[in-house]
């Protein structure tokens, strides 16, 4: 340990010392130069205590010196031993010896306290009498023990903390790195009477009864709040769940729980406008009973969602195209309602088209912001250097006490360390040129085979959906509509298993590889199948429905999609994990479980979140049911996973995988999704028996009947017209928003570029001042060294003329 520095202070005197009058510590400018030259003393007497060297006797096993006398700063791979000067000289460093040296602490913290005295206004010093100026003549600046010096230092830094305001003090009190017995004496010491007494009677003058009741009321609440937050914490399925999932099975496993939680958050932002806005105003106004009598419940419209769902609001078809308004109760004296009374009612066709706009709007906007701030923490600018040694050292948190939680973090930074090791090993691999290519064509045969799967269920999806349309089904075989949307499931459900056999074949290095390559088949599988899904609903059902409502049609396959593709997820965890891994442990006798198929189930929940997005427009009620649909599945996941599976054989960290997942879910899913809607709206016409534009040519001519409304309306909504003429439909605002959207984009590549560089300059900065510093210590080494070897020259030659009197 560096022997602590002690500090004296030596003011020194003036004429007017010998006076009757005597100098005052408020002239802070003579005290602040004295401890600043103090300070310049001390360090040049640490300095030149460090350059006396010490005799080595020769032989001792020192270092041997170069002929120049210098030697090479020890590095990692060779560490060599400076001598004891020069260590001492680097112990003797003030980031060495700070915090070590109460006395040092003390003298730290009264200049800090001086300089925020200063900040405080009071007189100036000319203005004050000299005999009300404190002496220090009373203090005994010529003893020099450690005690006495330490107590001096002490005594000066109560005084300079009595000066300062009480919110100061108490903030600088608690940033000293003493211990709190000593914090308290030094608070006890700086309080005035006052202080003490109203400390004694409570913060707000109370006895101390009353302030030991009000200080056990504010306590009770305060438990009583923390034991509520722990109550909703625990309400969240994502909680301790996940810490649990993340220190058991890593980040790869947990990254698909992640995303999970998003999706839960997206619908959920999804489904609150359109239950304000569409579901709860038509429930509220109810439309008239249709003609004929409603359907019985039977059960099957939990699969199909036909029959009495379809008179619900649910679908499309039943909310009106007429507007809602409040009833208009006529004066007293007789007449008709006012003019003001009825002049904007509530429009039902254009709510729900504002809506589901508005909706998609806000999804895009938190898709967006998502996605940037994934890419912001994922892929940081920098490198990750060195974040082995802050895994190790910087990732335990010393604040965690139960037993439970302490495990818990260990499993976390022990999974995370295979993590980073095994990232480690791949990179440090090498492949042979001949090997490269074998592997090359083994996996364009796999690509070949995997994209000949999918023409082919594509082909079976097409041709099945022809088949559905020459054959109709009537309403008494309502379980015959079950057909397409089985076959639909059958084909997500065999195809990734086929393209789990033939990736056994490529034997990738990288899992995160794996996985990349696994979530790419299973993405262009199923956005095809959706393509011709879309295709067979917009381009082949509106022909063959024109008596009908096809929307309400539309809607029921994508309910029924969603409902048999839950079905089909836990089968799969079924068949695919609880029934494996009972024919793994009873008949195969392997101890192994199987590993969680993290590409497959990813691509499940992008599935189902399309169906979502495809069916709010005929189902504004889908995102409820997806909601739903997402916590069953995370509670079986998180079951089956337990119970089921084992952590990955080789591990791997997932530290881009939340960013791939969102970008997947924002371009080919919700793009897609929005460009579906985008041609519904505008291109297709509604059905003319049912939903709010069944008077109309297209979806978009409601905004265009809002605006003739408004025109009729009066004068003070005339505004709202041409809001919509120049802002809605010109495509002026369009191109100018998405040329303002592209320069903020281009400024902030421009911006992340310039960051990347200014931190590249600052690596190559820190990289001279260390490479200055070594050069630094090798010239004082190598003074230190000529300096000894002088003085044993000088030293042997004074013995030699000692011992021979012949040789003066």
């Amino acid at each position: 340990m560096a022997q602590p520095l002690n500090f004296v202070l030596n003011v020194p005197e003036t004429p007017e010392e010998h006076s009757s009058q005597e100098p005052s510590p408020y002239d802070e400018n003579e005290v602040h130069d004295s401890f600043h030259q103090l300070i310049q003393e001390q360090s040049q007497w640490v300095a030149e205590e460090g350059l006396e060297l010490q005799q080595r006797e020769p032989g001792a096993g020192g270092p041997k010196t170069s002929g120049c006398g210098q030697h090479a700063l020890p590095g990692p791979e060779d560490a060599l031993a400076h001598s004891a000067a020069t260590l001492r000289v680097l112990a003797s460093m003030p980031s060495r010896t700070i915090g070590r040296s109460r006395g040092a602490v003390i003298c730290q913290y009264y200049n800090r306290s001086v300089r925020l005295r200063r900040r405080v206004s009071r007189p100036e010093l000319k203005g004050v009498g000299r005999s009300a100026r404190p002496s220090l003549r009373l203090y005994d600046l010529e003893l020099d023990p450690a005690a006495l010096q330490e107590e001096e230092k002490r005594f000066l830094l109560v005084k300079e903390l009595e000066g300062l305001p009480v919110a100061q003090r108490n903030h600088m009190l608690r940033g000293m790195p003493l211990g709190l017995a000593e914090k308290r004496c030094l608070r006890e010491e700086t309080q005035t009477p006052k202080e003490k007494q109203r400390g004694r009677q409570g913060p707000h003058g109370l006895f101390p009864c009353c302030g030991r009741l009000r200080d056990a009321c504010v306590l009770a609440l305060h438990n009583l709040g923390l034991g509520l937050l722990g109550g909703l914490h625990a309400l969240r399925p994502w909680h301790y769940a996940l810490k649990q999932i993340g220190g058991q099975f890593g980040s790869s496993v947990l990254s698909y729980f992640l995303f999970l939680k998003t999706l839960l958050a997206f619908n959920a932002l999804l489904l609150l406008p359109l239950l304000a806005f569409i579901v709860g105003v038509q429930a509220a106004f109810p439309p008239p009973a249709p003609p004929g009598s409603v359907p019985s419940f039977t059960g099957l419209e939990l699969l199909t969602g036909g029959g009495r769902f379809t008179h619900t609001v649910l679908y499309y078809g039943y909310y009106s195209n007429s507007t809602v308004s409040q009833p208009c109760v006529p004066p007293s004296g007789g007449g008709q309602c006012s003019r003001e009374a009825d002049s904007l009612p509530y429009s039902m066709p254009l709510a729900y088209l504002f809506t589901v706009g508005l909706a998609f709007f806000i999804t895009c906007i938190t898709l967006v912001y998502s996605m940037s701030h994934s890419f912001g923490e994922s892929y940081r600018v920098g490198s990750t250097s060195g974040v082995h040694a802050v895994t190790v050292f910087c990732s335990w948190d010393h604040k965690v006490t139960q037993r439970r939680a302490s495990r818990l973090q260990h499993d976390n930074i022990r999974t995370h360390l295979k993590e980073l090791l095994a990232e480690w090993q791949r990179r440090r691999g090498s492949q042979s040129a001949c090997g490269r290519l074998r592997r090359v064509a083994v996996r364009g045969l796999v690509w070949l085979l995997s994209l000949g799967t999918t023409l082919g269920c594509t082909v079976a999806v097409y041709a099945f959906s022809e088949l559905m349309i020459k054959s109709p089904v009537s309403v008494e075989q309502e379980g015959a509509l079950l057909a397409l949307p089985v076959v639909v499931c059958l084909l997500n459900l065999g195809a990734p298993y086929l393209f789990r056999c033939l990736a056994a074949l490529e034997r990738h290095d990288s899992p995160v590889l794996e996985v990349y390559v696994a979530v790419c088949r299973n993405l262009i599988l199923k956005m095809v199948i959706l393509g011709i899904l879309c295709y067979h609903w917009l381009g082949r059902r509106v022909g063959t429905l024109k008596d009908q409502c096809w929307e309400n049609f539309v809607g029921q396959e994508l309910y029924r999609l969603m409902v048999l593709d839950f079905i089909f997820v836990l089968l799969d965890t079924l068949f695919g994990e609880l029934v494996w891994r009972l024919i793994s442990e009873k008949q195969l006798k392997r101890r192994e479980k199987p590993e969680f198929d993290i590409a497959g189930n990813v691509l499940e929940l992008i599935y189902g979140q399309t169906l979502t997005w495809l069916g709010v427009l005929f189902s504004p009620l889908l995102p409820a049911i997806q909601i739903v649909k997402l916590l069953l599945i995370f509670y079986v996941k998180k079951t089956s996973l337990r119970a089921n599976c084992q952590a990955p054989r080789r591990p791997w960290l997932a530290s881009h995988m939340s960013t791939v997942f969102i970008s997947l879910l924002c371009f080919p899913s919700f793009l897609g999704a929005a460009v579906f809607l985008c041609f519904a709206v505008w291109r297709v016409k509604p059905s003319s028996t049912c939903g709010p534009f069944r008077s109309l040519n297209s979806m978009y001519e409601a905004g265009k009947v809002w605006v003739r409304h408004l025109e009729e309306a009066g004068p003070r909504v005339s505004w709202l017209p041409w809001v919509h003429r120049y802002l809605v439909e010109n495509t002026f605002p369009v191109y100018l928003v998405s040329a303002l959207l592209l320069a903020v984009i281009y400024l902030h590549i421009q911006v992340v570029k310039g960051q990347r560089r200014v931190i590249c300059l600052l690596k190559e900065q820190i990289s001279n001042e260390g490479e200055d510093k070594v050069f630094l210590i090798n010239k004082l080494h190598s003074v230190y060294e000529r300096k000894e070897r002088s003085r044993a020259g000088r030293t042997q030659e004074a013995e030699r003329l000692t011992d021979d009197p012949d040789a003066w």
